[in-house]
């Protein structure tokens, strides 16, 4: 299943890192908008960034966002890392990107977003490990709300066929 998450968690804080080292996952993509910050949050939390400090020991991190580069890159200052602007998910072009500049094969790469119509689903395309977590908050970019359309669609049709339940998170 294309939109399936091989992981499923309440936050990046509530993530088993160890068990993704484990698979030999080194590089960590992060979506921006309601993964990591609200969609009108400027400046990171402090938790956020000591989260972000502590990966860098075993990881690669980086940001893959539809969004600006402008507000990209701020974030990816803030956390000193790599980001990828305008990625277009779920076409793959955002995880290529990383990949070719790391060195890395799709298995090594964990994306992490919110979204399943365009993180997961995108991630799945590229045949990298994906991480659904719940979004930060309600407030989303306009054209996120036809996603979360499809979303409720999907996750409608994975309860009713027992395979995923929103809120009933695993690894």
């Amino acid at each position: 299943m294309k939109c399936y998450p091989q992981m499923y968690q309440k936050s990046i804080y509530e993530i088993p890192y160890q068990k993704l080292k484990n698979k030999n996952i080194k590089c960590l993509v992060f979506d921006l908008d309601n993964t990591i910050a609200f969609i009108d949050q400027k400046e990171l939390t402090k938790e956020t960034k000591k989260l972000f400090q502590t990966l860098k020991k075993d990881f690669i991190l980086a940001i893959i966002s539809n969004n600006t580069t402008k507000r990209v890159k701020s974030y990816a200052n803030q956390l000193e890392c790599d980001f990828v602007a305008y990625a277009m998910k779920p076409f793959t072009r955002g995880f290529r990107k990383i990949q070719k500049k790391y060195h890395l094969r799709p298995e090594e790469i964990g994306m992490i977003g919110d979204q399943i119509v365009t993180d997961i689903y995108g991630g799945n395309r590229d045949h990298v490990y994906t991480i659904l977590v719940d979004p930060l908050g309600t407030k989303d970019l306009k054209i996120t709300s036809f996603n979360r359309l499809l979303e409720k669609k999907i996750l409608k049709r994975y309860e009713q066929k027992n395979i995923m339940k929103k809120g009933e998170y695993y690894e």
